[in-house]
């Protein structure tokens, strides 16, 4: 090596290389500055994730929760209705005993829901959880254009609300985690 070039540094992404003078070697010198950090190695940002969920407030109903209470209760009523509608069930599909068990199971999770309940909630998610999965296998059988769009809009409106209650329920265990370790 010439004078010109003691000292001298190669930097690549993940190392530098340096150049010594006297005989001719070179070492290889790890350096972290240049380096991306591991949660964007991959190309994948860092996720911004809280580490504590805050517990919901004294009287906080978030609105996600409010839009689930509506649901539950419009479909109670919808079914309460078509039970003292419809004559002749059974020739439907139906029957009353199972559409007054339907309505009372649906009015009862929205008032679980709307007294913060962690059970109502779950319970509300499965029923949203097999209301996805049925719409999907009716979208598999739809015949005509506006059935399939209506698939997909119940679909998607469905997985946004299961998507949303998912942290709301997140809110009422750690309320209740909270609870539990203030009383033990």
């Amino acid at each position: 090596m010439d004078d010109a070039s003691e000292g001298m540094q190669v930097e690549s992404p993940d190392c530098v290389v340096a150049a010594e003078s006297g005989g001719g070697e070179s070492r290889r010198v790890e350096s972290h500055e240049n380096a991306m950090p591991p949660a964007r190695a991959g190309g994948i940002g860092k996720l911004d994730v809280p580490d504590e969920l805050q517990p919901l407030g004294e009287h906080e109903r978030p609105t996600p929760l409010l839009v689930a209470v509506v649901v539950a209760t419009a479909v109670a009523i919808g079914v309460c209705v078509s039970v003292a509608t419809v004559h002749d069930l059974s020739r439907h599909g139906g029957s009353l005993p199972g559409g007054l068990f339907l309505a009372g199971a649906l009015f009862l999770l929205a008032w679980g829901m709307y007294q913060r309940r962690y059970w109502a909630v779950l319970g509300f998610e499965a029923l949203l959880a097999f209301q996805i999965i049925v719409t999907s296998l009716a979208l598999i059988v739809a015949e005509t254009l506006l059935a399939a769009g209506l698939c997909v809009l119940s679909i998607c409106l469905a997985g946004w609300l299961f998507w949303k209650l998912v942290r709301v329920m997140g809110r009422i265990q750690a309320g209740e985690r909270s609870t539990d370790e203030a009383l033990g």
